[in-house]
């Protein structure tokens, strides 16, 4: 289940626990009864933790004599809050089955859903979601509330409907109040044709797949033509409204993207020195680590104001002094993180995942996401939506990952304070 397995003798509990490394990791106990349960949780400071719970326990007291059930201890050492997590999810998962989300209390986020399946399509807030219809859903969101706000906010540039009602349209059906401002199209009485209702539904859909990014190129263009005909008044408005638009997609934050190309990379600080570990993310699922090794980067000299991690622009090679490091050259460091990537498409093409375990990832993504910006350890770089991997941003964040980490303390120190604090 973990990487490192070690026999534990009852008798003798100080001499496994002394071989156990003082550093973040998670854990888990096995008993005699291969058909038990383990116990897996992850701790700051592996050796402590574990000298707290098999310590011999004096006759008296009520506390459980744990040592007295464990025959085997296995481990891995991590680099990461985030790191921890999710590899406590996946030896949850192995050991737990679908209970594992509700020992760990994870919930699914709040999502978006069109049903353009539906003849009369609308957006809703929902938790559920399935792989099948991927490029329906568009989240994570922080939670709930923030959902509902984006989504009534988008609403407000469209003529939608808003209504929960399975459509049967009548012309005698009186409508409803967003009818009446007109802010609906009202196909529930025929205020419209069903071609210019699927024209509106589109018209979102594609909003949201591009992250505003339609109707903010349409803006613009209109607006550049309306200024070249001297109708500065139409410019105006157009400009306020291209303001609107940029507003409304500020609600959704970096992480809100159709789960159908909800891809990226993760940047973490690793266990192992000069390396850190990357994660994938694609399509909402998370794998990984594989490690990235800093060995010869040239990394970005923040005092200067300087982000390049190359000795020279104009050289292929650096040429070090004598007695420094030799530097990698750009197209090494360059194919390192292409192998990187490789291997990590390699796990997630041969793993398996359900929706479970998607609603789980993306909780995962979501509890990351929603921390403070001072506490949130690490970087996390999305894919262009055509697809294409920035390298350089890649590897700019990787610099700084490092660096940050690299400044920092210790992950255990003298009070037992440990990274998984921070």
């Amino acid at each position: 289940m973990l990487a490192i397995s070690l026999p534990f003798d009852p008798a003798n509990p100080a001499e496994a626990v002394a071989l156990l490394p003082k550093a973040c990791a998670v854990f888990a106990l096995f008993g005699a009864d291969p058909g038990a349960e383990p116990y897996i949780s992850r701790t700051p400071n592996l050796q402590r933790r574990l000298q707290l719970l098999l310590r011999p326990v004096q006759a008296q007291s009520r506390r459980l004599q744990l040592a007295q059930k464990i025959v085997r201890i296995e481990y891995t050492v991590t680099g990461s809050d985030f790191e921890s997590l999710l590899l406590l999810y996946s030896a949850s998962r192995t050991a737990f089955k679908e209970r594992a989300s509700k020992r760990l209390h994870l919930r699914a986020p709040a999502l978006l859903r069109m049903t353009m399946s539906n003849p009369y399509p609308r957006v809703y807030v929902t938790n559920k979601v399935t792989k099948a219809a991927l490029a329906e859903f568009f989240g994570p969101f922080p939670s709930r509330v923030a959902a509902e706000k984006f989504l009534d906010e988008v609403l407000n540039l469209f003529l939608l409907r808003r209504c929960h009602e399975e459509l049967r349209p009548d012309p005698t059906f009186p409508g409803c109040v967003y009818s009446e401002m007109k802010m609906c199209l009202a196909p529930c009485f025929k205020g419209c044709t069903d071609e210019r209702y699927a024209e509106e539904a589109r018209a979102v859909h594609s909003f949201l797949l591009t992250r505003g990014g339609s109707m903010e190129a349409t803006l613009a263009a209109e607006r550049a033509a309306a200024s070249e005909a001297l109708e500065f008044e139409e410019a105006a408005r157009l400009h306020a409204r291209l303001a609107k638009v940029q507003e409304v997609m500020s609600l959704a934050g970096p992480a809100v993207h159709a789960l159908s190309q909800l891809s990226g990379i993760l940047i973490q600080p690793a266990a192992e020195a000069e390396n850190v570990a990357l994660f994938l993310l694609s399509r909402g699922h998370f794998s990984g680590p594989a490690f990235y090794s800093v060995a010869g980067m040239r990394h970005a000299n923040e005092q200067s104001g300087s982000s390049s991690l190359f000795a020279h622009p104009a050289t292929v090679e650096a040429v070090p002094l004598e007695g420094t490091p030799q530097l990698a050259s750009r197209d090494a460091l360059e194919q390192r993180l292409k192998d990187a990537l490789k291997a990590l498409q390699n796990i997630d093409e041969s793993t398996k995942y359900g929706t479970a375990e998607l609603a789980d990832h993306l909780c995962l993504l979501s509890r990351w996401f929603r921390r403070q910006q001072t506490r949130r350890i690490g970087e996390m770089i999305f894919f262009e939506e055509s697809g294409e991997v920035p390298f350089r941003k890649i590897q700019r964040a990787i610099s700084r990952v490092y660096l940050a980490d690299k400044g920092s303390a210790s992950p255990v120190d003298a009070t037992g304070e440990a990274l998984l604090n921070k």
